[in-house]
């Protein structure tokens, strides 16, 4: 059976790394290997991409890419952050909790997912489902995909789904005039929505107007759009996977782009330990979030 092989502009979508960067790769260091198509072009297989997922996530945890090209595979996955200390009783409560719904993304029942989750979404309120059922179920997916027990399409499915869900209960909140107006949106090389969409959930349900634009957004058209909608606040999200050495600099050229008025919040796993920026609001937690509109709101008031 031949080993299945991708052209490189699939593996620029699948690893994140330009096509540039792996021919660059295949000069300095002998890796990627390609093979050539009948017409000539590089294909890659499917060991090769795996292993360059691999490094371009190595890459954003701030490794250097000639260290890992000589490095074989079982090192590579040895340098993968590994959860260093036991969880915390609560979180493996959580867990336990929680291994129901996971098991339905594992056993790919998406109907039961779904029903499920409107399940617990009646039962605790948008607030309550937020918190305690979608971030640390997030977590949970993202721990297992690092492990190795959740294939990548099988953390898309629960991203969707759950995608899904979230936006059928905002749709479904109340309208009627409402203040601030958040803009949300993430930076270039940042796709995850899950984050963007539990703040927006909460956010509404504080009463807030939010004005979803998706994920990676160019720099200046955040700027432009925060004047466009007439924005009283942008808030960002980051995830664990972005670099997070590139954020201080990110933040502090769009604090430069948005006009003075317009407030920057930035939240998400990947700002827990970032540093203060001026002009920028850290949000840690769901209860910082809640606690920075409300104080926008005394502000303004």
């Amino acid at each position: 059976m031949n080993t299945p092989c991708f052209n490189i502009a699939a593996v620029e979508r699948d690893t994140g790394l330009s096509k540039d960067v792996l021919r660059m790769w295949e000069r300095r260091y002998g890796f990627p290997i390609p093979h050539r198509d009948a017409n000539g072009e590089r294909s890659y297989p499917t060991e090769q991409v795996d292993r360059l997922r691999l490094i371009k996530r190595l890459m954003d945890l701030g490794h250097r890419p000639g260290k890992l090209m000589a490095m074989p595979s079982e090192a590579l996955g040895s340098l993968a952050p590994r959860r260093a200390t036991p969880r915390p009783a609560a979180a493996a409560v959580a867990g336990e909790d929680l291994a129901p719904l996971l098991a339905l993304i594992k056993q790919h029942d998406s109907a039961g997912y779904q029903q499920a989750m409107q399940q617990c979404l009646a039962r605790q309120g948008l607030q309550g489902f937020v918190q305690d059922t979608i971030a640390p179920l997030t977590q949970l997916v993202g721990e297992a995909w690092e492990d190795g027990r959740f294939a990548v399409f099988e953390e898309h499915l629960f991203t969707e789904l759950t995608k899904r869900v979230l936006r059928q209960a905002i749709a479904a909140l109340p309208d009627g005039k409402r203040s601030p107006r958040i803009l949300l949106t993430s930076v270039p090389d940042e796709p995850h929505v899950l984050g963007l969409l539990m703040v927006e959930a909460l956010f509404s349900l504080e009463g807030a107007e939010c004005v979803p634009l998706g994920t990676q957004m160019p720099l200046l058209e955040i700027g432009r759009a925060a004047t466009a909608h007439q924005a009283d606040i942008v808030a960002l999200s980051f995830s664990t996977a972005f670099a997070q050495r590139q954020i201080p600099g990110l933040l502090q050229q769009l604090r430069q782009v948005l006009p003075p008025a317009v407030a920057l919040w930035v939240g998400g796993q990947g700002v827990q330990r970032l540093a203060g920026i001026d002009g920028v609001v850290l949000l840690t937690t769901f209860a910082s979030a809640n606690t920075a509109l409300n104080e926008w709101r005394l502000r303004h008031a």
